[in-house]
C-alpha cells in the first residue's frame, strides 16, 4: 500500500489499533530520491571499478592496453594486466573491501563530532575522486609497460580511493532516512481505501531502505556491465576513466539540493560518555572472567537504570553525565542493536565471494564472448527486479495475512539463502574441476601451443587453459539465491542501524555496521589458502556451512528482540545538552506512550521508552513494563 497522503492531525493508536489495524508506509518525499541518485552514481563508480580487480591483478597483460585479445571467441577472451595469479588478486581484493568497510569509523566520527554529515559526504567526494584518478593513470598503457610501476601505483589508487568511500557510506544512509519528518506512529485513514491504517515510521524506513538498495543496484549494474565491456574492448584505462566521470555528478547534485534537506547539526563527541555510562554501568558487576562478567550482567534488570542520571545521587553522579534518562534508554537500545550486528561477518563471509572467487569460477567456464564479470551482474539485476516486488506485493501481503516478517526473522532467513548459494557453487566447481583439460587446476594452469613451437620466448608457445564443458549460465541459481539473501539481510541491517542507533550517533552505529564487512575480510584472510585451486570446493563448502549454523545460531539468541520491536522504534530522543546537575534538558521531540499490547484497549499506556528507561521521574510507576523486559 503506497497512499498519497495522510491526515496530518492523526491520533495515536491504541493498545487495540496495534493488535488490528494494519501498519503502512508514510509519503515518501522527492527529496530521498535526490539523495538515493547520489548512492547510484556513487556506486555506479564503485562496483564498476571493483568488479575490474580480480581479473586486472590476476591475468597477465596479452595487450598494450590489457583488453582482451579475441573478445568474443572461447580462447583469449579474458581482459588482464598485472598477472599476479588469482591468490594476490583476491588478497588484494580483500585488503581493499577491508579498506572500505573499516575507514567508515573515521567518516562517521568526523560527521558526529565535527563537520556533519553533508560536508563530511561533499569532502569524502574529493578524496575519492583522487584515488579515482589514480586508478586510471596505473591503468594507463605506458605504466602497464612496467608491472612494478603499475601494481605499486594501483594500491596507492586503493588506498586513497577506500578512504573517500570510508567517509561516505557511513553518511548516505544516516542522510536520506532522515529526509522523513514523523518519527511517531499514529492512527489515519488511508485516502484510497478509507481504512483506518497505522501510519509505521518503521514501515517508512523499511520502504525508504527498499528504494535506496534499489538505487544501489540500479548503479552496480550499469557500472559493472559497462566497465567490464570496456575493458574487455577498449582496455582498462577507460575502464576506469568512465566511473570517475560518473562520481563527479555526486556533488553537483547536493549543492543543488541542499537547501531541500533536513540536515542534522554535528553535536559534539559522544564516544567518550558512551564508554565512560558502559564503564560505569558494568563496574558493580566485573569480574577478570568475562564469561562471569557477562553473566552478571544478563541477570541484573537494573543494569541500565542504575546510569540514569535521576537514579545517581548528586553527590555521587560524575562530571561527564551530562545527558538525560532518555539518552541511556538510546544508548541501551543502540547497544541491542550492535549486538545483532556483530553476526554480520559471517553473512559478508559468504558475500564477498561474488567479488573474487566467483568471478575465478566463471573464467574457466564457456562464456561465448560475455566477459566472466558480467554474470555477477544477475545479482543486482536480480534485486532491481525483486526488491519492487517485495516492497509492493509480498510483504503488504504477508502483513494483511498476519505474517510478521520481522528484522530479526529476516536476517535469519537471509543467512540460510546465502548458505544455499555457496552449496550450489560447491557442487557446481566439482563438476569444473572434473570437466575440464586441466583437471583440478584450471584457474592456473597452462597447456602447450603447437601453433607457437618455433617461439623463442618461455612462454609463448604456453595458453591458458580452455573452458570447461559447462556454460557460464549455470552461475545464476548462486546471484539469484545471494541477491535474495541480500534483501533479507543486507537491507535489514542497513534499517537496523539506523532506526536503533541514538540520534545523535547515526553515523557511527551506521559505520559500526559497515565495519562488520572489514572483519569479514580479516576472517577471509585466514580462508585465502582455500581461494585456489584445487581447493575451491571446499572454499564454497565451508562458507556454505558457516552462513548455514551463523544464521541458526543468531535466530536463537535474538528470537526475543522481535517482540520489543515497537518500544526499541518508539523511544523519545535523548538530549546531551544538560548541566552536571542532572536536570533534564530541554526536549525537541515530545515523548510518545504507546499502550501494552496486553492492555486489552485499556486506556493505560505504557512508556515508550522501553520499561522505565527513558521516563522521566514523576511518571508513574503502573505504567511501566516489569523488570524482565530490561534483561
Amino acid at each position: 500500500m503506497s497512499p498519497d497522503s495522510f491526515d496530518k492531525d492523526a491520533l495515536n493508536p491504541t493498545a487495540a489499533d496495534l493488535e488490528t489495524l494494519p501498519r503502512v508506509a508514510d509519503k515518501i518525499p522527492w527529496r530521498v530520491y535526490t539523495v538515493a541518485f547520489v548512492e547510484l552514481c556513487e556506486r555506479f563508480s564503485y562496483y564498476g571499478t571493483q568488479i575490474l580487480f580480480q581479473n586486472f591483478v590476476q591475468r597477465r597483460l596479452l595487450t598494450p592496453t590489457g583488453r582482451a585479445p579475441n573478445p568474443g571467441g572461447d580462447t583469449d577472451n579474458n581482459p588482464g594486466a598485472l598477472g599476479q595469479g588469482q591468490q594476490m588478486a583476491t588478497g588484494l581484493g580483500t585488503f581493499f573491501s577491508f579498506w572500505c568497510y573499516v575507514t567508515p569509523l573515521l567518516g562517521a566520527w568526523l560527521a558526529d563530532t565535527y563537520l556533519g554529515r553533508y560536508k563530511t559526504i561533499m569532502v569524502s567526494i574529493g578524496i575519492a575522486v583522487v584515488g579515482h584518478v589514480l586508478l586510471t593513470i596505473s591503468a594507463l598503457p605506458p605504466v602497464l609497460a612496467r608491472t612494478e610501476t603499475a601494481l605499486i601505483s594501483f594500491i596507492i589508487a586503493l588506498v586513497v580511493f577506500g578512504l573517500g568511500t570510508g567517509g561516505f557510506k557511513p553518511n548516505i544512509s544516516p542522510l536520506i532516512a532522515e529526509q522523513i519528518v514523523s518519527e511517531n506512529l499514529r492512527v489515519s485513514i488511508d485516502p484510497k481505501t478509507g481504512e483506518r491504517v497505522i501510519i509505521d515510521p518503521a514501515q517508512t524506513s523499511a520502504r525508504i531502505y527498499n528504494w535506496f538498495y534499489l538505487f544501489i543496484n540500479i548503479g552496480a549494474l550499469i557500472g559493472q556491465i559497462s566497465m567490464s565491456y570496456a575493458a574487455l574492448y577498449v582496455g582498462y584505462y577507460l575502464a576506469f576513466l568512465l566511473p570517475t566521470l560518473m562520481f563527479l555528478l555526486c556533488p553537483l547534485i547536493l549543492i543543488l539540493n541542499k537547501k531541500r534537506y533536513r540536515l542534522t547539526p554535528p553535536q559534539g563527541s559522544v564516544l567518550g560518555p558512551t564508554v565512560k555510562t558502559l564503564l560505569y554501568a558494568v563496574r558493580p558487576h566485573w569480574s577478570w572472567n568475562p564469561l562471569r562478567t557477562i553473566r552478571n550482567v544478563r541477570r541484573t534488570p537494573t543494569f541500565w537504570t542504575a546510569v540514569q542520571p535521576s537514579r545517581v545521587p548528586s553527590h555521587k553522579r560524575p562530571s561527564w553525565m551530562t545527558f538525560d534518562d532518555a539518552w541511556v534508554s538510546e544508548l541501551r537500545r543502540g547497544v541491542k542493536a550492535c549486538s545483532v550486528l556483530l553476526w554480520f561477518p559471517l553473512y559478508w563471509l559468504t558475500y564477498n565471494q561474488m567479488n573474487n572467487n566467483l568471478t575465478s569460477q566463471a573464467d574457466t567456464m564457456r562464456h561465448a564472448g560475455v566477459p566472466p564479470e558480467i554474470v555477477s551482474n544477475l545479482d543486482p539485476l536480480t534485486l532491481i527486479i525483486l526488491i519492487p516486488i517485495c516492497d509492493l506485493v509480498i510483504y503488504p501481503s504477508l502483513r494483511k495475512r498476519g505474517v510478521k516478517l520481522t528484522p530479526i526473522r529476516k536476517i535469519t532467513l537471509g543467512f540460510w539463502f546465502g548458505g544455499a548459494a555457496m552449496v550450489y557453487a560447491a557442487l557446481l566447481q566439482r563438476y569444473i574441476y572434473t570437466h575440464n583439460e586441466c583437471g583440478y587446476y584450471p584457474s592456473e594452469g597452462q597447456r602447450e601451443d603447437p601453433s607457437d613451437g618455433g617461439s623463442n620466448s618461455a612462454s609463448a608457445n604456453l595458453r591458458d587453459c580452455p573452458p570447461a564443458s559447462i556454460s557460464i549460465a549455470c552461475q545464476a541459481p548462486i546471484y539469484l539465491l545471494v541477491a535474495i539473501s541480500e534483501i533479507l539481510a543486507s537491507i535489514t541491517s542497513i534499517e537496523y542501524a539506523f532506526t536503533k542507533a541514538p540520534r545523535n550517533m547515526r553515523s557511527m552505529v551506521q559505520a559500526f555496521s559497515l565495519c562488520m564487512s572489514a572483519v569479514a575480510n580479516v576472517i577471509g584472510e585466514a580462508f585465502l589458502w582455500l581461494a585456489r585451486d584445487p581447493y575451491l570446493v571446499w572454499n564454497f563448502g565451508v562458507m556454505g556451512a558457516v552462513a548455514f549454523v551463523a544464521g541458526s545460531l543468531f535466530w536463537w539468541f535474538n528470537r526475543d528482540l522481535d517482540a520489543e520491536e515497537d518500544a526499541m522504534n518508539q523511544l523519545p530522543h535523548g538530549s546531551m545538552g544538560r548541566g552536571s546537575n542532572g536536570a533534564p534538558g530541554d526536549r525537541q521531540h515530545q515523548h510518545q506512550r504507546i499502550p501494552h499490547p496486553e492492555s486489552s484497549g485499556s486506556s493505560r499506556g505504557v512508556d515508550a521508552s522501553w520499561s522505565d528507561l527513558g521516563r522521566t521521574s514523576n511518571e508513574s510507576r503502573e505504567n511501566l513494563l516489569d523488570d524482565k523486559r530490561l534483561r
